[in-house]
């Protein structure tokens, strides 16, 4: 059987989505395909999601991971939009679900391993 398809979206792609395609594919890779993307593009994933996913969980985001456009992806079977606190971003179809996580970017750490266990919590229940 085939493994449905995540999105995980955000306008940069460079924060809660790349978390949720990390952890996605870490936690439950054997059942979904995860990927991020967003409307626009950073040059690099944030330093501080990259950091505290390598403390937290041993994963390399930069390994296998970079900023990048919805048309990047495979068609997705599920999409998710990471929140809309910063304007939903517009990739073609409806969501199935808004997460409405609130953006961790230039925050404590403690923020951001809130906003990391509340995307660990939501994949688990997926």
């Amino acid at each position: 059987m085939e493994k449905k398809k995540i999105a995980f979206v955000c306008v940069h792609n460079s924060c809660r989505s790349q978390i949720a395609e990390a952890l996605g594919n870490h936690l439950r890779g054997n059942d979904f395909e995860c990927y991020s993307c967003g409307t626009e593009t950073k040059p690099q994933i944030n330093q501080d999601a990259v950091r505290l996913m390598k403390k937290l969980y041993g994963i390399d985001m930069e390994e296998k991971q970079f900023s990048k456009t919805y048309d990047k992806i495979p068609t997705p079977d599920i999409a998710i939009s990471m929140g809309c606190d910063v304007g939903c971003p517009y990739i073609g179809r409806y969501f199935d679900d808004n997460w409405g996580l609130p953006d961790p970017t230039g925050q404590s750490d403690e923020v951001f391993k809130e906003v990391i266990k509340q995307i660990e919590e939501k994949i688990m229940l997926l």
